[in-house]
């Protein structure tokens, strides 16, 4: 295995679409070894798909690693090659997917547009550039060309970076964004654990406030639990999930769908009032 090219793909794409990728790389780098590391992201949702980036890949082999959420496919934005401290080269377009991945794998040294024809397929459409432009760039690097081959450089501090609302605090009360909704129905927030006062214990009761689309204030009341077994069935929770982040959730049940929240809610959370 060792010996083998790791090349990893995250897309929006869904099944049918990633495996004509997957199937491009092994075109052209038939030995790679190809992993799929999702083609479930939300489509459009580029802060969902840097996310999972940022926390999955240091957990992966070092190799190149593709990432695909691309609402402004076909536009002016630029297709990169990211080369990064670890030695990964992440690959996709500059529209803030791969810098917070690129960050946890210790930083941005380099990057590269890929503007080289001879490193895409002969016809690129204006609507599957993983097809035409991502796949075979990553094959061609796995196979062993250097990334400043692809195109002209880019120099790191001007990719696009994620943009993300910032945290606020008032006292006690955290005011901060989701980032997205994960399959169990969990919303995701910008806030880590940090951005709590230490004051919250495990155990603390909270008082999570909202206003919903048509201008209504909205409030529900949740424990702060170290796990989902904390509370009872169908209870909801705000907790620290796997990446270090909080998230509203509820019990074996859907936050988003019982509270109906979306996944740029703003919420602000602060100690729960005495019942």
């Amino acid at each position: 295995m060792q010996d083998r090219a790791f090349i990893s793909l995250t897309t929006d794409f869904g099944a049918a679409y990633t495996a004509i990728c997957a199937g491009v790389v092994y075109s052209i780098a038939p030995s790679a070894n190809v992993l799929v590391l999702s083609d479930e992201v939300t489509p459009y949702a580029v802060t969902e798909g840097a996310m999972l980036l940022r926390q999955a890949l240091p957990y992966l082999p070092t190799g190149v690693h593709v990432g695909i959420v691309d609402p402004g496919v076909g536009t002016r934005r630029r297709p990169v090659a990211v080369v990064t401290g670890r030695g990964d080269v992440l690959i996709g377009p500059d529209n803030g997917l791969l810098p917070p991945a690129a960050e946890a794998l210790g930083g941005a040294i380099d990057a590269y547009e890929l503007a080289h024809p001879a490193y895409r397929l002969p016809e690129v459409s204006t609507s599957f550039h993983g097809r035409d432009i991502f796949s075979p760039a990553a094959a061609h690097v796995a196979n062993g060309l250097p990334p400043s081959a692809l195109g002209p450089r880019v120099p790191p501090g001007e990719l696009c970076p994620l943009r993300v609302p910032p945290v606020t605090r008032d006292g006690d009360a955290v005011t901060t964004s989701a980032l997205y909704i994960d399959r169990f129905g969990s919303l995701i927030l910008a806030a880590g654990r940090d951005d709590l006062p230490a004051t919250y214990a495990y155990g603390t009761p909270l008082e999570v406030a909202w206003t919903d689309r048509d201008g209504t204030p909205r409030t529900v009341r949740a424990a702060f639990a170290e796990t989902f077994g904390s509370v009872a069935e169908g209870e909801p929770l705000v907790w620290v999930d796997s990446s270090g982040r909080l998230g509203l959730a509820v019990n074996q049940g859907s936050a988003a769908a019982r509270f109906g929240l979306a996944s740029d809610t703003v919420l602000t959370i602060r100690p729960a009032p005495e019942e």
